[in-house]
């Protein structure tokens, strides 16, 4: 496994393999590494010929209130499950090979970003959309893989894609969880014992409104509140936001119809997690 650290040295493999006729894979990550990224690493392994994965803290996703300076950031234990894994290249640039001296441009997509997380975290996507352009400009992969459990993040990439013609073949994977429901994520490492307990509810609201969904509810409202009655039983637990959108745009539905996604992000003593449920109303039998 090759481990590069200049993004103009990742840049000259990358186009080597693309002179070869080499299809890229790439798994964007910030390192400490769970199963959750596992999964994406085995299913782009699946994908492609060469496997890049990035490890990289991006300062500019961050609020200056947020957690960057303790970010976990175990590479030791990241390189050993990336080579187990039989990852090719892992790509660990630097903030300043990232954002060199006079670097200004910031990529945005103000309607993706604006509610939900963007709402909560105002710089947070504009950082997302910017280091994500710039990796797929240094990597130049055909297909990357991203994780469900940032659904908002996944549907503001497929969009960036889009608009950009950037010509990279995106793939979602399912959400990875524990044992007991709780979404796999690296800032989990920061909950005690007991909040991690009481984490979990988080995923019981989801599956509360997933239930009436299935059971032939469709008012909004209705959902909302079964979704906010599970959390409000866990006084530990503090709600950001409880959502019911559509899944291409994450405009919030005041009825379900047909597909949505139920959203969720809440903060258990210092930490804050997010989580979704993709749900389809079943459809009515006609007789």
């Amino acid at each position: 496994m090759k481990i590069i650290r200049s993004a103009t040295g990742m840049a000259v493999l990358s186009q080597r393999f693309l002179r070869e006729g080499v299809r890229i894979g790439l798994v964007p990550t910030m390192g400490a590494l769970h199963d959750g990224h596992r999964a994406l690493i085995r299913e782009a392994r699946l994908r492609c010929d060469a496997l890049v994965v990035s490890i990289f803290v991006n300062p500019t996703q961050f609020g200056p209130q947020e957690d960057l300076a303790k970010y976990p950031r175990p590479i030791a234990h990241d390189h050993a499950m990336c080579r187990k894994e039989g990852v090719d290249v892992c790509f660990e640039p630097t903030a300043n090979a990232m954002y060199p001296n006079g670097f200004q441009t910031v990529v945005t997509l103000p309607t993706v970003a604006r509610r939900w997380e963007g709402e909560i975290r105002p710089h947070h996507f504009s950082g997302v959309a910017t280091v994500v352009t710039k990796l797929f400009g240094i990597v130049r992969p055909q297909v990357a893989l991203f994780g469900q459990k940032d659904f908002q993040q996944s549907v503001l990439v497929r969009q960036l894609v889009k608009d950009l013609n950037l010509g990279v073949e995106m793939v979602v994977c399912p959400t990875v969880r524990e044992t007991d429901g709780l979404a796999m994520s690296s800032r989990n490492v920061y909950l005690s014992q007991e909040e991690q307990v009481r984490a979990i509810t988080l995923y019981k609201s989801l599956r509360a409104g997933a239930e009436v969904i299935r059971r032939g509810v469709t008012d909004g409202k209705a959902v909302q509140s079964a979704m906010a009655h599970v959390l409000k039983k866990e006084p530990a637990i503090t709600i950001d936001y409880l959502a019911l959108c559509d899944p291409s745009t994450l405009e919030p539905l005041c009825d379900v119809t047909s597909r949505v996604v139920l959203l969720g992000a809440v903060r258990i003593g210092s930490v804050r997690l997010i989580d979704n449920l993709l749900v389809t109303l079943p459809r009515r039998s006609s007789k």
